[in-house]
């Protein structure tokens, strides 16, 4: 279970004691109340930017930092980090418009928070409709959110056995089908456009559970992340197994799938890192792969290129991982209890939310206006993004 992950420390390279050394007083980012407190950035860029009230600058210099940290401009301590092929790290100098022009929000709103019940391990948001799906014990939850109010779920499709948790769940572009998998060998294809919802098909593998699910880009087919570590192909129209990858031998726990995804079916690369992977995202725009990793580090890769960026905000491991479908900016939730949205790929900091318990999944919907989360809190928040 994500809940139970012991807390991990940073490595002592970076001499750093505590994650308030790391970003200046980060530690306190204004309670639960749906406030949300930029980061400094090691640049003047968020200086020279005007922004709503509700966001906190903090330029004070933090207690404790340790001298051996690289150096940033202004004495800001630095977060991010480029990675040279040969492990050089250097602190990024983030351009001018960092946090500025089309398409970068300048901050987010709490909108609504949806009582769920249970841990929510899986959310996802739907713009054709305004409804938000939260998946828990044995069910997905349906909450409309195109009203304000307190919210009530609009209905409930039990899916799995009572006790086993969804662990996934995507909707089809259309809004009108949904597919969701947990801690079951079956996944189940909801039919949404019925005045009731109801199950259409099941896909049944012979893994004992799914931990994550992705939708190829012409919605034809459904890759499914398995506990035994092979990733199964499902034709969603004909319901039927294509083909099974294999490769990971400790169970395959996230996926995305790249826009311009071919059919070859052959391995093209292998990173390896030195931490488990928790989370990742694949830029819709290309290029540029994110990683959440169990050491808190949230790194940034070039599918083509050896260097990256390493990101240090998260203070534990980072549970879920989603990028924006402009590509300019992403998020990362953690057991930390913080969400955190970057710039696309050098990771500026344009804005954090503290929330009350562990932030186990995320999703951002596809007209980048809303994200929304998933608690160990036994809720769901969403955000407006505001631009």
């Amino acid at each position: 279970s994500p809940l139970s992950m012991t807390s991990t420390t940073y490595p002592t390279h970076f001499g750093v004691v505590s994650h308030a050394g790391l970003n200046g007083e980060l530690a306190s980012p204004g309670g639960f109340g749906g406030s949300l407190t930029l980061s400094p950035q090691i640049s003047t860029a968020a200086n020279a930017y005007t922004r709503s009230p509700m966001v906190n600058l903090h330029d004070r210099a933090p207690a404790g930092l340790s001298s051996s940290l690289p150096g940033a401009s202004g004495g800001k301590p630095a977060y991010s980090f480029h990675v040279s092929a040969d492990g050089q790290m250097q602190p990024v100098p983030f351009p001018p418009d960092a946090l500025l022009g089309p398409g970068i929000p300048r901050h987010a709103r709490q909108i609504h928070t949806l009582s769920h019940g249970e841990v929510v391990c899986a959310v996802t948001i739907s713009t054709s409709t305004r409804h938000v799906y939260t998946g828990g014990k044995g069910c997905v939850k349906v909450w409309d959110i195109s009203q304000p109010g307190s919210k009530s779920p609009m209905a409930q499709l039990d899916c799995l056995n009572r006790d086993n948790y969804i662990r996934s769940c995507k909707l089809l572009p259309d809004g009108r089908t949904l597919i969701v998998g947990g801690e079951a060998s079956t996944l189940s294809i909801w039919d949404l456009a019925t005045p009731t919802p109801r199950i259409k098909a099941e896909l049944t593998s012979s893994a004992p559970a799914c931990y994550a699910l992705a939708i190829s880009p012409d919605n034809k087919v459904c890759f499914s992340c398995c506990s035994d570590g092979n990733i199964v192909v499902w034709d969603l129209h004909n319901q039927t197994l294509v083909r099974q990858f294999q490769g990971h031998t400790d169970g395959a726990s996230c996926i995305d799938i790249s826009n311009d995804g071919t059919k070859e079916g052959r391995q093209l690369q292998q990173h390896d890192f030195t931490s488990q992977i928790f989370s990742l995202g694949y830029c819709p725009t290309g290029e540029w792969l994110a990683v959440g990793m169990e050491s808190s580090n949230v790194e940034v890769l070039h599918v083509s290129k050896p260097d990256k960026y390493q990101l240090h905000l998260h203070e534990s491991c980072v549970l879920s991982l989603k990028f924006a479908y402009c590509g300019k900016w992403f998020v990362s939730t953690g057991k930390d209890n913080l969400l955190n949205a970057w710039r696309t790929p050098y990771g500026a900091s344009i804005f954090q939310s503290k929330e009350s318990s562990s932030v186990l999944s995320c999703d951002v919907s596809p007209d980048d206006k809303y994200i929304v989360t998933g608690s160990g809190d036994k809720k769901a928040t969403v955000y407006e993004v505001v631009y």
